[in-house]
């Protein structure tokens, strides 16, 4: 028999902590009532423009009050954006405050955001993110963070220890892996914890999609500025697909083991339709079998292709008593059970929700840990890919390969890396 509504909500809440922070918020529980909770974004793109939104959509008296871009345009143009949606809109009419000097251009404009805010929302290309986190971190900040955290081993020890600092100083940290503020995925998760499926012994996570936009380069453009423009192209900045999408179905593997993470992987991949230099050099498809405690073994694939090639964006775990599927939140075993797809909620929208409460509440949330164990579980397979070697663990958090440019400048010269090469790419 199904869960009712409310056994579900109060079994999740005492498992996770989301949606507790969540129905404390609808319930109107507010530390500090009629506060302004001043927000800034560091990052103005697509993803950013619909996180800040969102965050000022969480709760009552939160504000945008700044903005940062290392290009001109997109930070005008998303103030001009807020400006409209706050005009139009009763509810966000005083949610948006966001004068001439309070733009902030360049590689660094991150650092006077920080400085303005008491939340910062991150949604730069990842390669930047783990500098963003340890800055908001050091000025004791909340944090709204996209995922991945990281795209090599220097910047996930760096954001490890992030969490420990942020913890220390009660700072809530909640990440864009948005299944785990997701109804159905909680309700399947405290099932799977509970043992429902038995004793798990493997699961397979896909992103296999579709090609994503493209920004071609112009003469006027020097290659930072096109790198980024570019930069879902470049392993540098986004980690290459598997990093900056896969993650997400990497995540719910982690979280069905407990918040565990691999100890090896061996894996393939390539390029073989994304080859014009328009792609940068990241591959276009991968495969990686990774080895889990307790021999549970994970089968991932990963796909950025067009159609009429299949789309497969799921999850599976199954153990001695039967299967669970995310595209149905469903068991099949000897446990059988589903949860109502009426049921789901929003994730993007209730993890801005769980954020701004926890800070009202004084309930600080950090995901920094799992979504940064989850990059890595992405990072690694890269590896093994790019290489052709097995990877542990600990090779992949301990690995010295900082993939940012020294002292990035407009005007540098930043040549593309050539196209990873199984058996003579080094692992590192």
């Amino acid at each position: 028999m199904s869960e009712t509504r409310r056994e579900f909500l109060k079994a999740s809440a005492v498992a996770g902590g989301a949606l507790a922070a969540n129905l404390d918020l609808l319930n109107g529980v507010h530390a500090g009532g009629s506060d302004i909770v001043r927000v800034g974004l560091v990052g103005c793109g697509g993803r950013g423009s619909g996180a800040i939104e969102q965050c000022i959509r969480g709760g009552r008296n939160v504000k945008v009050v700044a903005l940062a871009d290392a290009f001109r345009d997109k930070a005008e143009a998303l103030r001009n954006s807020l400006r409209n949606l706050a005009a139009n809109n009763e509810r966000l009419r005083n949610s948006v405050e966001l004068p001439d000097e309070r733009i902030f251009v360049g590689l660094d404009a991150y650092r006077r955001v920080i400085e303005n805010v008491d939340v910062v929302c991150l949604a730069t290309p990842p390669g930047f993110r783990p500098t963003h986190i340890r800055a908001a971190v050091a000025a004791r900040k909340h944090i709204f963070t996209e995922k991945p955290v990281c795209v090599d081993g220097p910047g996930a020890r760096m954001c490890l220890a992030a969490f420990e600092e942020a913890n220390r100083h009660r700072l809530s940290i909640v990440a864009g892996t948005q299944r785990r503020y997701q109804t159905g995925y909680l309700a399947s998760m405290q099932k799977i914890h509970d043992g429902d499926l038995g004793q798990i012994t493997s699961m397979r996570v896909y992103w296999n999609g579709n090609t994503l936009w493209s920004r071609r380069r112009t003469d006027d453009m020097t290659d930072l500025q096109w790198q980024l423009r570019n930069w879902y192209y470049f392993t540098w900045l986004c980690g290459d697909h598997i990093v900056e999408q896969h993650v997400h179905n990497l995540d719910v593997a982690n979280w069905a083991l407990q918040n565990s993470h691999p100890t090896r992987c061996v894996g393939l991949g390539g390029r073989q339709v994304r080859v014009e230099p328009l792609y940068g050099h990241i591959y276009d498809h991968f495969a990686v079998d990774y080895e889990y405690p307790n021999g549970v073994r994970v089968m991932s694939m990963c796909r950025q292709m067009p159609r009429p090639c299949e789309n497969n964006i799921s999850e599976a775990v199954t153990g001695t008593r039967g299967t669970w599927t995310s595209s149905n939140y469903r068991i099949v075993g000897e446990r059988p059970w589903q949860f109502p797809a009426r049921e789901d909620n929003n994730p993007y929208q209730d993890e801005h929700v769980a954020l701004i409460n926890s800070i009202r509440t004084g309930r600080p949330i950090n995901d920094l840990k799992n979504v940064t164990e989850s990059s890595l579980t992405a990072i690694m397979g890269r590896m093994a890919c790019y290489t052709g070697r097995a990877v542990t663990w600990d090779q992949a958090l301990n690995s010295q390969q900082n993939l940012m440019p020294e002292r990035l400048a407009w005007d540098m010269e930043l040549p593309v890396p050539p196209v990873a090469m199984p058996g003579t790419t080094p692992l590192t």
